[in-house]
């Protein structure tokens, strides 16, 4: 018998697969148009010491830039979907433990969004195969996956957090607005650290982001703007820190509905 932590994962799985175009169509259409803009158009009048184009550099931050927005997306808004239908209150009153619904939420929010990225690395390495002389290398694989998993499940986790304390969609959106948004763009996915004025390379420190998107990018290129142990660290960090706010929030009552 299927207990009803996996109830929940596998109930979270489904409902992305059922709209197969905003789980993948999206992310892909995304990504090719970000591709051939920055990576190739702009991207030929950049050059960065140590990689082979710009196009290499974008792709990694590309990768992670895509992979936490859908795991975070998808905690999101199916807790504040859940909330709308009045389907979030029956987790009160099955035999879930805050920590067993967090687990299912981070767990179903990663998948979504590693799924996305190997479409989006896919899609990136057939741009690289038909437009540069080289192919796109692995060049770390297991710190690669380190920061693709601890970075999606973080993210997932800091979904389902915003998506527990929101009141409805316009609240969600306010956070995805003013939070995961300059997260992301100011998170080094189209510029080097270096290439910044002193001042915003000490910003940009602040910002945990830059350390997950730097980590995959090692993972690929072998190059990184930052220390890989401080990366993992902060990383590492930052997904103990929202694990432990989406346990506070599932465990106050009045979250579960608006």
């Amino acid at each position: 018998m299927r207990s009803p932590f996996w109830g929940v994962l596998f109930r979270e799985i489904k409902r992305y697969f059922k709209v197969p175009y905003q789980t993948l169509g999206t992310p892909l259409i995304n990504s090719l148009l970000y591709l051939f803009i920055f990576g190739l158009s702009l991207g030929q009048s950049i050059t960065l010491p140590g990689y082979p184009s710009y196009l290499f550099f974008l792709i990694p931050g590309l990768i992670m830039m895509t992979t936490i927005k859908n795991a975070f997306d998808n905690a999101s808004s199916s807790v504040v979907s859940s909330k709308y239908s009045g389907e979030l209150i029956d987790l009160r009153i099955t035999p879930l433990t805050p920590i067993q619904i967090a687990s299912g939420f981070c767990l179903a929010g990663l998948s979504r969004g590693l799924i996305v990225a190997m479409v989006t690395y896919i899609t990136s390495a057939l741009v690289v195969f038909f437009t540069q002389p080289i192919n796109l290398p692995i060049k770390h694989l297991a710190i690669l996956l380190y920061f693709m998993f601890i970075s999606g499940g973080g993210f997932a986790l800091m979904g389902l957090t915003i998506g527990m304390i929101s009141k409805n969609f316009d609240s969600l959106n306010a956070f995805s607005a003013f939070l995961l948004v300059p997260l992301i763009y100011l998170g080094g996915v189209f510029f080097s650290l270096n290439s910044l004025h002193p001042f915003w390379q000490l910003t940009s420190k602040f910002n945990p982001l830059l350390y997950m998107i730097n980590g995959v990018r090692y993972g690929f290129l072998g190059k990184s703007d930052v220390s890989i142990p401080h990366a993992m660290l902060v990383s590492f960090l930052f997904f103990c820190f929202f694990y432990s706010c989406a346990i506070l929030t599932l465990r106050k009552g009045k979250n579960y509905h608006w």
